[in-house]
């Protein structure tokens, strides 16, 4: 009789330990998940769960765009999710249908903290069922943004496609694009939101007509506001992105020797790029149009490297700790299997030290930015920002100009 009793307890705490497993695996799916802001805005984003072989996948999803994560652990109840950039992670208590805790940024001294909230089968964004989407706002417009603190404003250009109730598009700005936006237009309110795993974005507006865009809002990160306003404009356009950045009068070209990813210092003069088209990319792995660039710029090497093109990346960390840069560094090489060297500069993103890193800069404006070096060693243009695959026809402009660019230098002597 004990023996029964003993055999009957062991196989009720199997099949508990079972079941709690089976509650506490990451449902396989579409989700609806919510970051909070701090004045309380909860910025919507969508993404998938799939099983491979047995291992799970989560791929975020903002308009084209499906960014992979594969960086996931469990512990008792618990689902930590590590982005494969920007050195930002989720840690939640999963409840089954509810995920429920916080998105974590490590920055270079303290952690920005976001609350996180996800649903389990819910594949809308906004609204489960959006009222009329009248307007339509599908075209260029020209925006300002303004910080109202400061009062200091940037310009911008929108780009959005709508369609059938779903927005999607970006803004474009000199220093870069918000990548891939997705949203809706509902009862004359705009929506568009996005996160990366890197960055958080909302963007709300109200629709005068169908080209007036007024009380616009721009939520980002935990406390960042920001107000804006539009007007359509097919002709909107930013500053020359060859115009920002430059060096200082009386050099043409560049000097630097810094450390690669395997500690081995690495000089611009070194033989590898005599007499090479060279690429010097400034970039950082917390900075999502780096990884777009360098997205880029990766089989455009495997295309040009034959013909006589090199390239040098420039990492510039949110620190000074090498080992730290490094790994988050070697984490955006191996993510996309960058076949050229990066460089630890031992600098940071903050405003002044690109050109402490290279005096010979009169200004640095952004994150990414590309300078090409001729042949003979003269730096011949620089770009600042970065226009990605989510700013569409601008893109598509980009890589036909550069690659003529790059084609004229090559047929030099």
């Amino acid at each position: 009789m004990r023996s029964i009793l003993n055999i009957t307890c062991v196989f009720a705490i199997l099949l508990a330990f079972s079941c709690k497993s089976s509650d506490t695996e990451l449902k396989t799916g579409i989700w609806r998940a919510t970051l909070k802001t701090d004045s309380a805005a909860e910025i919507p984003f969508n993404f998938e769960v799939v099983d491979s072989l047995g291992k799970k996948y989560i791929y975020l999803m903002n308009g084209k765009e499906r960014l992979g994560v594969d960086e996931i652990s469990h512990a008792d109840d618990s689902i930590f999710i590590n982005m494969p950039l920007f050195d930002t992670e989720i840690k939640a208590k999963n409840k089954g249908n509810l995920l429920s805790g916080k998105w974590i940024k490590h920055l270079a001294d303290k952690d920005a903290v976001m609350n996180f909230e996800a649903k389990y089968g819910d594949d809308w964004r906004f609204f489960k069922a959006n009222k009329s989407a009248i307007p339509n706002v599908s075209g260029r417009w020209s925006a300002t943004f303004a910080t109202p603190d400061t009062g200091d404003t940037t310009i911008a250009v929108g780009e959005f496609s709508q369609e059938n109730g779903r927005l999607s598009g970006t803004f474009l700005t000199t220093t870069g694009d918000y990548r891939f936006l997705e949203g809706t237009v509902s009862d004359s309110r705009l929506y568009l939101s996005s996160f990366d795993g890197g960055n958080a974005y909302l963007f709300t507006g109200t629709l005068v007509n169908d080209s007036t865009i007024v009380d616009g809002k721009f939520y980002y990160g935990p406390s960042g506001i920001r107000t804006w306003a539009a007007r359509k404009d097919e002709q909107a356009l930013l500053p020359d992105a060859y115009s920002l950045t430059a060096l200082k009068k009386g050099f043409d070209r560049i000097d630097f020797t810094f450390p690669s990813l395997d500690g081995k210092d690495v000089s611009i003069t070194d033989e590898k790029y005599r007499n090479k088209v060279v690429l010097v990319q400034f970039l950082g792995s917390w900075c999502p149009n780096c990884m777009d660039e360098t997205a880029y710029l990766v089989p455009f090497y495997n295309k040009f490297n034959s013909r006589g093109v090199e390239i040098i990346g420039l990492a510039y960390e949110r620190t000074t700790d090498l080992e730290r840069s490094r790994k988050n560094v070697r984490r955006l090489r191996d993510r996309f299997n960058v076949p050229y060297e990066m460089l630890l500069t031992g600098y940071t993103n903050e405003k002044g030290d690109v050109q402490k890193s290279l005096p010979m800069l009169n200004n640095f404006e952004a994150f990414p930015t590309l300078m090409i070096i001729d042949k003979k060693g003269v730096v011949r243009k620089i770009h600042t920002g970065f226009s990605g695959p989510g700013t569409g026809k601008h893109y598509d402009d980009f890589v036909q100009e550069f690659e003529k660019t790059i084609n004229d230098l090559l047929a030099e002597d």
